[in-house]
């Protein structure tokens, strides 16, 4: 099967809104708290190892990290929180700047959220899926790590998230199991985004 996402390459990193690149064309950003495995999915999903560093410290991404998948089409690697060491100006400014970005980037298609099976839905993960539901934008959640579980107990939590967002008023927000390990779920959240940036 083909992969619309593996030219990926690495295009710019912005640390403020200055440094974005013109807002134009299709781009699909992956928040996901500092643990939640969000770099290996990237690399999981473009077919490349080492396209987003995947770190043993958590919260290595500080800034918004563009990659190109074609002409006009990008990824968009958001800053991780959790249990990122990051001092509390740090913090304020990525809030105020994640703010604006999310709230007037004509360019965002869609919203991946991506999380822990096992630590599902945590402040940041809502705060992220609010962004999106507010300003009407797809997103999807990657419950990551699902290889650490049984079928079953992967089903249960699907169905919890599913019920949580519901409640929440964000039903329309796509739920699936994922693993980068062993690659399951990776064909139906790539035809997800290469939906998005319109490559299908």
């Amino acid at each position: 099967m083909s992969n619309p996402l593996e030219k990926a390459r690495y295009l710019a990193s912005a640390h403020i809104p200055r440094q974005l690149p013109p807002d134009g064309g299709f781009e699909v950003a992956f928040a996901g708290r500092s643990n939640a495995g969000k770099s290996s999915a990237l690399n999981a999903l473009t077919r490349q190892n080492a396209l987003a560093r995947v770190s043993k410290t958590p919260g290595r991404t500080q800034q918004l990290v563009y990659f190109e998948v074609a002409p006009d089409r990008y990824l968009v690697d958001l800053p991780g929180y959790g249990y990122a060491k990051v001092p509390l100006e740090m913090k304020a400014h990525w809030e105020k700047f994640l703010d604006g970005w999310f709230r007037t980037r004509e360019a965002l298609r869609g919203l991946v959220v991506v999380m822990d099976i096992r630590h599902p839905l945590k402040d940041y993960d809502r705060q992220m899926i609010g962004y999106a539901v507010a300003r009407g934008l797809p997103a999807h959640a990657l419950l990551t790590k699902a290889d650490k579980l049984g079928r079953g107990q992967q089903a249960q939590a699907v169905q919890a998230v599913r019920k949580e967002l519901v409640a929440a008023g964000a039903g329309a927000v796509g739920v699936q199991a994922f693993s980068s390990e062993s690659k399951q779920g990776v064909d139906e959240a790539r035809a997800v985004v290469s939906g998005w940036l319109d490559l299908l």
